[in-house]
């Protein structure tokens, strides 16, 4: 099944170099942390969209090679790119075009839950990185943030802002409009989202080869306008996580 992006490259390469985006302001500080890319360093962006992570990572001295089924936004990556990066129109399923053991760290970020044959693309990262190798996971929040399943609500009677989810342990897949505003069915773009429980990715890592080091938890670094409900939404955001980054390492 096809999940690709690139019917809005031109869009979504908008909304991620906002310097005020989730991707800009909490994403990327703490990627480049949990990376620490290093000169000569290979690092894979899985499913890399417009390539704003790699060239993040490229800037920091690895050697960025990134993957994405969309060629429209591989476009936009390559025309952004230095001389210490490389761009392929692959689905993250199939590396068939990397050796194995040829990477020292790998990056997805927010892309597997786009991904249908996650099982596959895991085996796939695990066979071309090196023994040892970091492969870094960027997820909106599994538990928190469902789609279809999940919503923000408010209780007048506490003055409390909360999470409302209707279902977690059941994986799903949801069809996502890319332009919800368009009224003209015909102009419709539609991409898939799938729900996995957090133990689904734990097991698929670990019949990857992967064991776990690390899960953190991200917020939202916004804050809402004076209003009756600031101070409720404000630490329902604090409280309440977006992402959840899983810091993976492949056993030998």
């Amino acid at each position: 099944m096809k999940t690709s992006w690139g019917n809005v490259a031109s869009w979504y390469d908008k909304v991620v170099n906002d310097e005020d985006s989730y991707q800009s302001q909490v994403i990327l500080p703490n990627v480049l942390r949990l990376m620490a890319p290093k000169k000569g360093d290979r690092a894979l962006d899985l499913a890399c969209g417009q390539g704003f992570f790699s060239h993040a990572l490229a800037a920091e001295g690895a050697h960025v090679t990134g993957v994405d089924i969309a060629p429209e936004l591989i476009d936009i990556a390559r025309a952004h790119a230095t001389h210490n990066q490389e761009f392929y129109v692959s689905p993250a399923d199939n590396l068939r075009m990397f050796k194995d053991k040829s990477f020292d760290s790998a990056v997805s970020v927010l892309a597997l839950q786009n991904i249908d044959k996650m099982a596959l693309a895991f085996k796939e990262v695990s066979r071309v990185l090196k023994p040892g190798a970091k492969f870094v996971i960027v997820l909106n929040h599994p538990a928190f943030r469902i789609p279809g399943k999940s919503a923000w609500g408010f209780d007048d009677t506490t003055a409390t802002q909360y999470r409302r989810v209707d279902e977690y342990m059941s994986e799903s897949r949801a069809t996502i409009d890319m332009h919800p505003g368009r009224s003209d069915a015909q102009d419709k773009k539609l991409t898939y989202s799938f729900h996995r429980p957090i133990q689904v990715y734990s097991k698929n890592l670990a019949n990857a080869g992967f064991a776990i080091a690390r899960i953190e938890e991200w917020m939202s670094h916004k804050e809402s306008e004076k209003g009756p409900r600031k101070a409720a939404e404000d630490k329902a955001r604090r409280e309440i996580p977006l992402f959840m980054c899983l810091e993976c390492v492949k056993m030998p």
